[in-house]
């Protein structure tokens, strides 16, 4: 049995489950499929935040890193796909994602603050759980690969944080962090039945 252990996570209000790590283990190939899914969503963010604000300088060259690097990433869960002979493939998604982006108000500024802070929680969450992928994969090759990505995954969540104090007063980033991180959590309360990277 996997111990449960208090959030540990800057953002995160709950910790993962020893559910979602023990359903996750038992089907790493859907888990590796979906983190490919979650790797070229990732790159399309941010690329879709540069367009949408082309003149935001210090965003533009943030999220042009993190585009860069999340695209390396999908090519590296690609390749282990291939080599596990795992036919890329179509996924059905779980809630989190659209429950989330259902949370970013359409006006502005307030959309490029909600945002901001929706794809910092998305990557603080996919810090945790490739953490604990890292700790608990009985594969030690694929626990080496989750435990690579940790680091780019905490400077994504920590990017998007300070673009968006970068952008608004501190106060208000906060206040309205704590109201989404709350959204998060509601909608991790119940395990996806299928497996997946944020169910």
């Amino acid at each position: 049995m996997i111990a449960e252990n208090p959030p540990t996570i800057r953002f995160l209000k709950q910790s993962t489950t020893s559910a979602w790590v023990e359903q996750a283990l038992a089907n790493l190939d859907t888990i590796l499929l979906d983190h490919s899914h979650c790797e070229r969503k990732a790159a399309g963010v941010a690329l879709n935040l540069m367009f949408r604000y082309p003149s935001s300088a210090k965003l533009v060259r943030t999220l042009t890193a993190i585009a860069q690097e999340e695209l390396e990433h999908f090519d590296q869960v690609n390749c282990i796909l291939e080599q596990r002979g795992i036919a890329l493939a179509a996924l059905s998604p779980p809630p989190y994602g659209a429950g989330l982006r259902s949370q970013i108000r359409p006006q502005e500024p307030v959309r490029m603050l909600d945002s901001l802070l929706v794809s910092a929680l998305i990557e603080a969450r996919s810090h945790e759980r490739l953490g604990l992928l890292a700790e608990h994969c009985p594969d030690r090759a694929l626990a080496r690969f989750y435990r690579s990505l940790m680091a780019s995954e905490a400077r994504h969540y920590g990017a998007y944080w300070v673009l968006a104090t970068t952008y608004f007063e501190r106060p208000m980033v906060q206040e309205r962090l704590e109201e989404l991180a709350q959204v998060e959590c509601n909608l991790l309360a119940s395990l996806y039945p299928a497996p997946r990277i944020h169910s």
